[in-house]
C-alpha cells in the first residue's frame, strides 16, 4: 500500500439523503480543483483557500456537464484527521452521483482507498497511536451505551495514558538496573535498594494485572454476555427466545427435538448486550443429527456465563433427573431456574432444594409472555458488570489482552529475580521484554503484517 498516493473513498452508507466522498493526500486539493467549480465570481482555487472552510460549487465531468451541486470542506496538513491535506465532498446521496464523483477523482489522479486506510494514515502520521486507531473501529461498531463509552475513552487516549504511566515506571526501573551494570566493578556503589525496586515492580505488576483481569468484563460488554437457554425437549426454549427477542427467531413446535442446532441472537437490556443461545433439547435419542445438536448444547453450556435452565411445570417430576445430568456444567455460572407454563398449573413448587448463592428462580409463561420483563430484569441483576464511566480503562481488544498477558509474565519474572538476587543483566532483559509488549499495544514496535491484520477489518472510507 503506497502511502504517497492520494486516496479517495465514499464515507457514508448507501440510502441516505447526503453522501460524503473523502480525499486525502499531498494532491488532494489540486485533484479536487480539477472537478470542483465554485459558484462565486472570481473564485480562488482550493489550493489557495484557507483551511477549515466550506465551499459551495458544482462538480462537473469532462464534458462540462454538472454532476451535482456540492459543499467542499477543506483541511490542510498536519491539522486534519489523517495529518495530510484532505477534502470532504458533500453531495446528494444518490449512488450514481457518488460513483460519478469517485470516477472523476480517480481519472484525475486519485486511487480508491483500502479498508481503514484513512485511519492507518492517521496512525502513521502520528495523529493517534495504534490502540486509539483500533478504538475507531470499535466506536463505529458500538451498539450500546457501554461499548460506546469504552471505545470513546480509548479513542481519546485513556488507555494510552495508563500505558504511558506504566512505561515511565518501567523505564525508571530499567535505568536503575542498568546503572548498576555500568558500575558493576564498584561493588560499594548502590543505586537503589532491592526492596524499593521490589515495591516498584509490585506496583507495575498490580496495574498490569488489573488491566488483564478487566478483559473478561470488556469482552462481555463488547461481544455480549453469553446466555444459554437449556432444558429438555419441548419445554419452551425456542418460545422463550422468541419472547425475549420479541420476534419469531426460532421455529416453535409441539414435536420433540424440533431444534437441532444452536440459534443465537443478541438483545440490549438496560444498556447491556446479551447474546442468547437457544439450544437443542437434551434427551436420550438415536437420531444422529439430533445428537450432534445435543453435543453443541453442552458446548454452549460450557461457554455461557448465565444459564437459563428451563423446565415445564407440568412435567416437574422429570426435572430432578435432568438436573443431575447438567449440574456438573453449572459450576461458577449464574443459573436462572425458569419455571415455564406457570399459567397452566395451580401450584408452583418452591424448588428449595436448589437454593444456592448463584441460583435464582422465576415462574414464567413464554407463550403468554408472563414475567418476561421480570426475567429480563433478573438477567441484568445477575450480570456482574460494573457501571462504566468515560474515565474507566477496560481492555476489550484480544490483541491488547495477549500483549498485556505477556507483559504480566515478564514483570512477574522481574519480581522473582529481584527476590532471588539474580544478576542485574538478567532482570533488565525481562524489563525490556515487558516494555516491548506494552509498546506493541500502542504501535511503537509493530510490523506491516500486524497493521494489515488490524486495518483490513475496517470499513472503506474510514
Amino acid at each position: 500500500m503506497n502511502t504517497q498516493d492520494t486516496i479517495c473513498a465514499i464515507a457514508t452508507a448507501q440510502g441516505g439523503a447526503i453522501g460524503i466522498v473523502r480525499v486525502s493526500g499531498a494532491e488532494a486539493l489540486s485533484i479536487t480543483d480539477k472537478i470542483f467549480h465554485p459558484t462565486e465570481k472570481n473564485p480562488l482555487p482550493l489550493t489557495e483557500r484557507k483551511a477549515y472552510t466550506v465551499n459551495f460549487g458544482q462538480i462537473k465531468n469532462e464534458k462540462g456537464e454538472i454532476v451535482d451541486e456540492v459543499l467542499v470542506s477543506l483541511f490542510r496538513a498536519p491539522h486534519s484527521y489523517t495529518g495530510e491535506n484532505s477534502v470532504e465532498i458533500s453531495c446528494h446521496g444518490s449512488a450514481y452521483i457518488l460513483q460519478q464523483v469517485m470516477q472523476l477523482l480517480i481519472n484525475n489522479g486519485c486511487r480508491t482507498a483500502g479498508p481503514g486506510e484513512f485511519t492507518q494514515r492517521a496512525f502513521l502520521n502520528g495523529k493517534m497511536d495504534l490502540s486509539q486507531a483500533e478504538a475507531v473501529a470499535d466506536l463505529i461498531a458500538s451498539t450500546s451505551e457501554a461499548t460506546h463509552r469504552l471505545a470513546m475513552n480509548q479513542m481519546r487516549g485513556g488507555f494510552s495514558k495508563e500505558l504511558a504511566v506504566l512505561r515511565n515506571k518501567l523505564l525508571h526501573l530499567t535505568s536503575l538496573m542498568e546503572l548498576e551494570l555500568d558500575f558493576s566493578d564498584h561493588e560499594e556503589l548502590e543505586f537503589a535498594d532491592r526492596s524499593e525496586l521490589q515495591a516498584l515492580a509490585a506496583q507495575i505488576h498490580q496495574v498490569i494485572e488489573r488491566l488483564v483481569q478487566s478483559f473478561s468484563i470488556g469482552n462481555a460488554i463488547k461481544n455480549g454476555i453469553p446466555v444459554a437457554i437449556i432444558g429438555e425437549t419441548n419445554v419452551g426454549k425456542s418460545t422463550l427466545l422468541n419472547a425475549l427477542l420479541n420476534e419469531d427467531k426460532a421455529i416453535v413446535s409441539d414435536i420433540h427435538g424440533t431444534t437441532r442446532d444452536v440459534i443465537e441472537d443478541t438483545m440490549i437490556i438496560n444498556g447491556v448486550t446479551f447474546r442468547f443461545i437457544d439450544t437443542a433439547g437434551i434427551r436420550q435419542t438415536n437420531d444422529t443429527i439430533e445428537n450432534l445438536g445435543i453435543k453443541r448444547s453442552f458446548k454452549a453450556l460450557e461457554q455461557a456465563e448465565i444459564v437459563i435452565l428451563m423446565y415445564d411445570l407440568q412435567r416437574h417430576e422429570n426435572f430432578k433427573t435432568f438436573f443431575q445430568e447438567v449440574e456438573p456444567y453449572l459450576k461458577n455460572k449464574q443459573v436462572i431456574l425458569a419455571q415455564n407454563k406457570c399459567d397452566l398449573v395451580d401450584n408452583i413448587p418452591s424448588n428449595s432444594e436448589f437454593d444456592k448463592n448463584n441460583y435464582h428462580t422465576i415462574a414464567i409463561s413464554a407463550r403468554q409472555k408472563i414475567n418476561i420483563d421480570k426475567l429480563q430484569k433478573l438477567l441484568t441483576e445477575v450480570t456482574h458488570i460494573p457501571s462504566i464511566s468515560t474515565n474507566d480503562v477496560i481492555v476489550t481488544n484480544l490483541r491488547h489482552y495477549e500483549a498485556l498477558t505477556h507483559a504480566l509474565d515478564a514483570i512477574t519474572r522481574v519480581e522473582q529475580g529481584l527476590i532471588s538476587y539474580l544478576p542485574s543483566d538478567l532482570i533488565s532483559q525481562d524489563l525490556r521484554e515487558c516494555i516491548f509488549h506494552l509498546n506493541d499495544i500502542i504501535g511503537e514496535v509493530t510490523t506491516d503484517e500486524v497493521l494489515g491484520n488490524i486495518f483490513e477489518h475496517f470499513c472503506i472510507g474510514k
